[in-house]
């Protein structure tokens, strides 16, 4: 064959396509090497069998027969490719039972199955078939793009290289799993937004990143694109979905702080989508007295699963619930979602001990102030307290020695009411403060 004339296969693709029905049917399916033999006295064996090459190759095959009747030999042997007698000078007789093929600068396979290449005895019965598959290898995939209708599932889409076609059916797999443990993961959904996409449909992990890429696959190579890490949580909507989150914390409790009078202690647990490692949560926390519609919010719970309250009303019902806000420990590009409020959860501090006005105590004496320096930098030391120490993790241990200390000073100078007098020094109440605070 001259050198440059192009080759029997590119010379078939210049031609227009006939009807599907005019074709042979080796065209619409690539028949492997099966021999047939029309009178069956014979049969033979193409070599090399279903052979791969790159585009712009040349193929050298034969035919050989074999078979008892004396005889047989290749004369008048043909070669079809696609259904399409090969021209004679590009065949010649090796000896009497091989018909020799040549073929050079290989185009592109025409169907993705591969060609059919197929040696026929002199009457037109096939002898022998084989897939020749011409092509190139593919390309690393590029441009991957993923989104989430409802934050429970993804769906991906990419572009399978800069050539595109690669003449060879070529598998395409969306990998994808989390990315700081885990094992790999296929998608399986496939082509269901075009030719080259993927749907993952549910059981994915919000908060936390996923590394997602996609491996192409054919005859001659594979090609790795690179790896593109994503949160469920920030990649765009289509459409934007409605609010998705965890539950509120379960188990949330409400007890009383020892006998102290203004404080509660709440604990919860955290949901069970975050019990991962690599789950962080954020909290709050509500209240409001039994005869109130009027919510008191706690934003400065940070990730603790328990928090104090103070400065409540003595001998009063309290409802309390929590809510959580999820974030991963490595962040999110988004601010996470607060979950539904917990359950109201009631409990009520204890009573005072204090006796009110018109209990027969002791009243302060005409003159006498009702609160003095000390008191008033008690006062403001609360204050402080209320202010900063919610729930952060300084300590309650000088608060709780100090009310402690209070309680008792009521006691003390409740029994001495109750005898008729008021305890007074040098004509004045003494506000003594504890040891140690």
């Amino acid at each position: 064959m001259p050198a440059g004339r192009p080759g029997p296969a590119a010379q078939s693709a210049r031609r227009p396509p006939r009807p599907l029905s005019s074709l042979w049917s080796p065209l619409l399916l690539c028949v492997l090497g099966v021999p047939r033999g029309g009178s069956g006295a014979h049969t033979a064996v193409i070599s090399p069998q279903d052979p791969t090459l790159l585009i712009g190759s040349s193929l050298q095959a034969t035919c050989s027969i074999h078979g008892d009747t004396p005889g047989a030999t290749a004369e008048g042997l043909y070669w079809t490719l696609n259904g399409r007698r090969l021209p004679s000078e590009l065949s010649h007789l090796l000896n009497t039972s091989t018909l020799a093929l040549a073929l050079a600068n290989l185009n592109g396979s025409r169907q993705q199955s591969g060609d059919n290449l197929v040696c026929h005895a002199q009457d037109g019965s096939i002898l022998a078939g084989s897939c020749l598959y011409v092509g190139l290898p593919p390309e690393k995939p590029f441009n991957i793009s993923c989104w989430s209708r409802n934050m429970k599932d993804l769906t991906c889409r990419w572009t399978p290289g800069t050539r595109g076609e690669t003449f060879l059916h070529t598998n395409y797999s969306l990998k994808y799993k989390l990315r700081w443990y885990g094992q790999d993961n296929t998608c399986e959904e496939y082509h269901t937004v075009g030719p080259h996409s993927c749907h993952i449909p549910k059981d994915l992990a919000l908060f936390t990143p996923y590394e997602i890429w996609v491996e192409a696959t054919n005859r001659l190579g594979s090609a790795r694109s690179d790896v593109l890490t994503l949160d469920v949580l920030d990649v765009v909507t289509r459409p934007a979905p409605p609010p998705v989150t965890t539950d509120p914390p379960p188990d949330v409790h409400v007890s009383r702080v020892g006998g102290l009078e203004d404080q509660l202690s709440v604990r919860w647990v955290s949901p069970p989508a975050l019990k991962d490692f690599l789950f962080q949560a954020k909290y709050q926390i509500r209240y409001r007295v039994e005869d109130s519609v009027d919510w008191k919010v706690v934003d400065d719970v940070s990730n603790q699963t328990s928090c104090r309250l103070a400065g409540l009303k003595p001998g009063t019902v309290y409802f309390v619930q929590v809510r959580c806000n999820p974030f991963g420990i490595y962040g999110s590009k988004k601010a996470g979602i607060w979950s539904e409020w917990s359950h109201p959860t009631a409990a009520s501090t204890p009573r005072s001990e204090r006796p009110g006005p018109g209990g027969g105590v002791c009243e302060p004496r005409g003159g006498e102030p009702s609160s003095g320096p000390v008191r008033r930098e008690l006062k403001q030391f609360l204050g402080w307290l209320k202010k900063h120490a919610y729930c952060s993790n300084l300590s309650f241990r000088l608060y709780d020695q100090w009310r402690a200390w209070m309680q008792k000073s009521h006691k003390t100078r409740n029994q001495h009411r109750t005898r008729g007098s008021c305890p007074r020094a040098d004509g004045a109440r003494r506000e003594v403060l504890p040891d140690k605070l």
